[in-house]
Order: C-alpha cells, then structure tokens, then sequence
C-alpha cells in the first residue's frame, strides 16, 4: 500500500509535530511553557527530599506554572517590569545567580580535602586543650575593687556572696558561674589568668579584660569531651569551604581596578 502525495504530507507533519507539542506543557495567551521549566523545579523540589517524582507532583507544578504565568503577563501588561524597584529587584537576583553558580564552580574545582580537615580539627583540639574548667567571675569596674574583692576572699569571705556585686548581671544571681567550658572559650588575657589554678583556686590579683578587672575561681577541672572528627566534619568543611571562598574574593578584588 502507498500513499497518497497529500496523505503522505500530512502523516510528515504529524510526526513532526509530536516532539515540538512534548517540549511544551502549555501556552497561554500565545506564550509557551516549556516542559524542561517542569523537570527543573521536579529536580529541585526531589532534591530537597520533599517529594518523589510522579505524575500528581508533575500536574500540581505545571498548575502552579501556568497560575505563575498568567499572573506575570498581566504584571508585564500593567507596567510592572519597567518599575525602577523592580528592576533593581531583578538586577539583585540576576547577580545573585551567576556569582552563585560562579561559587558553585569554583567550590567544584577547588574541593576541600579529608587532609585539610583533619588539619584544621587538630588545630582546634590543641586550641581548645585536654582539660575543661567550671569557672566563676566577679566583674567590676575599677582596679581597687577587684583588689577589694580578692581581700575580702582571702579573709574568708564566700565568691557567690561577693559576686552578687558583679558587673557581669548574667552571672551575678548565680554566684559568677561560668559553667563548664575550655580555656579557648574565653580572652586570652583571661583564660591565661587561670589555666594554672587548682581546683577551688582564685586569682590573687585583678585581670583586666575590655569589660574590667575580674576576679576568677576555678571550682573544678575534668578532661575536655571534644566532639570527635566525624561529628564535626561536616562543620569544618562548611566553613574551610567558606575561607577558600574569601581568599578568592579578596584576591579578585586586589586585581580590580576600584575608583
């Protein structure tokens, strides 16, 4: 059996409409939504672990498409588009998109290594040490104070009574408790002042730090429980991640010629 020349032409056009008509999941008011906008949002969307694909999730997100769609074309009609906030909003969001998928590449090419991890998680163990103190602290303003303070102390005086007078107001209704942490948690200038005291030990003289002179107990002192390399990793990869990403805005910004 042969075709005819006309039936033949319109079999052709048949076939060649089927693919073009699949590209699209509508058009509305003569403008098309492609289907390629629907399996980017059913990525997304499956991405963030909310939804399995399926047919009910395609229907749902080529509604919403359409609603969207309608509602743009009638923003354009208004003059919306041409509205200088607008248009900034746009300029924002168009930034936004190519410096994103510009971090995404760099991010991609420049990985952060299981070594550069470990690196970094035993700098933060030997910062933070192998002990953890429960501290106290009285707070105050002047030098003679603290000296005061430190006087009364050693006549026999009780650190939670004394340190009702704190400056610290924090701490003060719970007799200056700092609670457990380890010495990186604090100044330098402070937790220097009492990494050598003994348990029940306090300063004999006043520490200055920015907020004022301090007067610090120690009232105790176990191992530090550091959280272990696994527990952490995902934390420290974020934010080596973060400072590769600095370093190569800072160096771009060097180079740029800025007026």
């Amino acid at each position: 059996m042969t075709f005819k020349p006309a039936r033949l032409l319109i079999a052709l056009l048949a076939v060649a409409a089927v693919p073009a008509f699949a590209q699209n999941i509508a058009v509305v008011n003569g403008k098309a939504i492609p289907t390629s906008r629907v399996d980017a949002v059913v990525k997304q969307v499956v991405a963030q672990g909310q939804q399995q694909d399926s047919p009910q999730l395609r229907e749902l997100i080529k509604k919403d498409l359409i609603g969207r769609e309608v509602m743009m074309q009638e923003a354009e009609k208004q003059g919306f588009a041409k509205d200088p906030n607008v248009k900034q909003q746009l300029e924002n969001a168009r930034q936004a998109i190519i410096i994103n998928a510009l971090v995404g590449d760099f991010v991609k090419k420049n990985p952060v290594s299981d070594a550069d991890i470990k690196a970094e998680y035993d700098r933060f163990a030997k910062q933070a040490g192998d002990k953890e103190y429960h501290v106290r602290h009285i707070l105050l303003a002047t030098e003679a104070e603290a000296n005061d303070v430190i006087a009364k102390l050693k006549a026999g005086g009780k650190f939670e009574e004394l340190a009702k007078a704190s400056k610290d107001t924090g701490s003060a209704s719970t007799g200056g408790d700092l609670d457990w942490a380890t010495p990186s948690s604090f100044p330098p200038a402070f937790s220097d002042a009492f990494v050598n005291l003994q348990k029940g030990q306090f300063t004999d003289k006043p520490v200055q730090t920015p907020n004022g002179f301090h007067v610090i107990k120690v009232d105790d002192i176990r191992p530090a429980k550091l959280p272990t390399l696994e527990e952490v990793k995902p934390q420290i990869a974020e934010a080596l991640t973060q400072k590769k990403l600095q370093a190569y805005q800072q160096e771009m910004v060097k180079k740029a010629k800025i007026q």
